[in-house]
């Protein structure tokens, strides 16, 4: 991204991406370029796996890391554009993994709690 915007820099209101005249880029036009833009930089075997399919896979990604990371859900709605409601109910999966990883973590901190410390 950088670089990209180092060499076009980004149009007057924000946009990141737009046609040589400065405007939208037409749905057909970006899926044709992010198509190229996948076989160019993904390994056969991550192209197979259909890994970033479209430019949105991204921003579900990114909003998977936060989450991961433990950004609170409020906030990585907020930055999303997007209510809690529909960050759970699009990321719920991830959220159960979530929560199933924290319950291991609690059952490990009991389990370690109760032995009894050596040497003692």
């Amino acid at each position: 991204m950088r670089e990209h915007i180092e060499r076009f820099g980004v149009a007057p209101d924000g946009r990141l991406f737009r046609n040589a005249a400065g405007n939208y880029i037409e749905a057909a036009a970006s899926g044709i370029t992010w198509g190229r833009a996948r076989e160019a930089r993904l390994v056969l075997d991550e192209h197979a796996l259909s890994l970033a399919k479209r430019p949105y896979d991204l921003r579900h990604a990114g909003i998977s890391f936060w989450l991961a990371f433990g950004v609170d859900p409020a906030e990585c709605a907020r930055r999303a554009g997007r209510s809690i409601q529909v960050l759970f109910r699009y990321y719920a999966k991830f959220l159960a993994e979530a929560r199933n990883r924290t319950n291991t973590l609690i059952e490990e901190s009991m389990r370690r709690w109760d032995e009894p410390e050596s040497g003692a």
